[in-house]
């Protein structure tokens, strides 16, 4: 009896894990295979309850009795389905983290390309700036703009509140940076390079954290799977070939 809970309980968390069903996404292929390869072991020791309990019965049993349930078959059929299962699964699940692995490494290279496209510009922008003695006076009457409405208190006559203020003084910092990078073309070049090398350590972080969790991943669920693959179809096949065999107590009361 316990082996039969087992056994239905599991189907039931199956079919609970697989809504909303979505068999051709990736991504609910690796989730869940990974949840039912977590759960494998549960229908696996219901199924060895299940035997256990039939050869206790067959042990104590006498010589010509028939058993009062006899599941054996249907139970090792279902056992060399859920290996056969089991082992599809880690070729499957591998290729979607393969799959996935190149998606994620695909859209860091692209995130990444973007921001360099973004600091080329601003370098574009400020290096423009440098040799635009017009705009760099426009720059700084926008500073000095600031910095009389700082002081003030007040922006066309009408009083700051503290988020303004606060706003105003990261508008002048930015743009005293701006124009300090603008009037040294070394600092701006160095500046150039700070970036770029930050943003190659942060692509190539990030794209070995995603290697490293597929890796991971396909370690982990693929051998747990392929685990679970021997266990079921060990029991199914051997239980299948010695169907037609009597128990073992029964062959010596024969004898007797």
């Amino acid at each position: 009896m316990i082996g039969v809970i087992l056994i239905l309980s599991s189907i039931l968390d199956y079919i609970t894990l697989a809504i909303p069903f979505e068999p051709l996404d990736a991504q609910w292929q690796i989730s869940f295979t990974g949840q039912i390869v977590d759960r494998g072991i549960v229908p696996l020791v219901g199924i060895a309850f299940m035997l256990v309990g039939y050869w206790i019965e067959a042990s104590l049993s006498s010589p010509g009795k028939k058993l009062s349930f006899d599941l054996r078959l249907p139970v090792f059929i279902l056992a060399s389905l859920m290996g056969l299962i089991f082992l599809l699964l880690v070729p499957l699940h591998l290729n979607n983290l393969r799959q996935a692995q190149t998606d994620v490494i695909s859209q860091i290279n692209q995130n990444a390309g973007e921001a360099e496209n973004r600091i080329r510009t601003q370098f574009e922008q400020l290096n423009n700036l440098s040799q635009d003695p017009q705009r760099l006076e426009e720059l700084n009457n926008r500073i000095r703009e600031i910095d009389t409405a700082i002081n003030s208190g007040q922006v066309q006559g009408q009083r700051l509140n503290p988020e303004q203020l606060q706003n105003l003084n990261q508008t002048k910092q930015q743009l005293e940076n701006f124009r300090q990078l603008a009037q040294n073309p070394e600092a701006l070049e160095a500046r150039l390079n700070e970036l770029q090398t930050q943003l190659g350590d942060r692509k190539r972080e990030r794209e070995n954290r995603a290697k490293t969790e597929a890796f991971k991943q396909g370690i982990r669920t693929g051998l747990s799977s392929l685990m679970l693959a021997v266990g079921y179809i060990a029991i199914g096949w051997l239980g299948l070939k010695n169907m037609g065999k009597p128990p073992v107590s029964n062959k010596k009361a024969a004898v007797r």
